[in-house]
């Protein structure tokens, strides 16, 4: 249970290290590329992990088996919606959002990337949870192929908080460090969703398409629009493509 938990952080961490590998900053291209490999990740996690396990788990309503995860979907959605409102942070572009705060310039760059970590270390907690208590629809290995998609694109999203704080004139190690923090919600997330499991297991189709809403709502609000604008968007759009096609091939390969 603990390595399906911990892998997406190591991928976080593992990616915060490249900061080590730049000089000043990330290029556009490859901010870009690394945006659209985490985007198609977080879509194929969503649908062939998430979603379509949950509707399996209540296809005994037949045609009216949407509803639930409909439901789910819904609410995932309005939650990250509630954080970002709420939470104070900076996109890349130097586009502000949340309440209004003193927090420093780079704190709120390392909040934007935590938000996106939220939904991730909640569907990892949910799917293991699912597995723990004898799921028919999910199982060990399709937990672990979850974990290690997430982990993947984990990667780029620690290189893209750690390395632009670089240019904001913070050493490397403290730049790494800030990359590591933003993927420690992941891991407590996942255990605080796994200890209230007993009471969370009868709503398990709910949960899962939650987690789908949330993570879907991090690419729609956050990591598409950042592949896309300015030059270069086609590169953004081939990485999701790719990361797409991976999610899928360890969904099937390991599911």
């Amino acid at each position: 249970m603990w390595e399906i938990i911990l892998i997406p952080f190591i991928g976080t961490s593992l990616g915060a290290a490249s900061v080590f590998l730049f000089k000043k900053k990330m290029g556009d291209k490859v901010q870009k590329s690394f945006t659209g490999f985490a985007s198609g990740v977080m879509v194929a996690a969503s649908f062939f992990s998430l979603i379509i396990p949950a509707l399996e788990q209540v296809k005994d309503m037949g045609k009216l088996r949407f509803i639930p995860v409909s439901i789910g979907f819904s609410i995932g959605m309005l939650f990250l919606l509630l954080l970002d409102v709420l939470t104070p942070h900076m996109h890349f572009n130097n586009c502000e959002e949340g309440v209004k705060s003193g927090l420093k310039r780079t704190t709120k760059l390392v909040l934007a990337v935590t938000l996106h970590n939220i939904p991730e270390g909640m569907a990892v907690g949910i799917v293991v949870a699912g597995w723990m208590y004898g799921n028919s629809s999910i199982t060990f290995a399709g937990a672990m192929a979850l974990s290690i998609g997430i982990a993947i694109q984990n990667f780029p999203e620690g290189a893209i908080v750690s390395v632009p704080l670089l240019g904001e004139g913070l050493p490397k190690n403290r730049t790494f460090l800030y990359g590591v923090l933003s993927g420690i919600v992941e891991p407590i997330g996942a255990i605080f969703i796994i200890c209230a499991s007993r009471l969370l297991i009868p709503t398990m189709p709910y949960l899962l398409s939650f987690a789908a809403g949330a993570m879907i709502y991090v690419v729609v609000e956050e990591l598409i629009p950042e592949m896309s604008e300015g030059k270069h968007s086609n590169i953004g759009t081939l990485s999701f493509a790719v990361g797409f096609i991976l999610m899928l091939s360890l969904d099937v390969g390991l599911g």
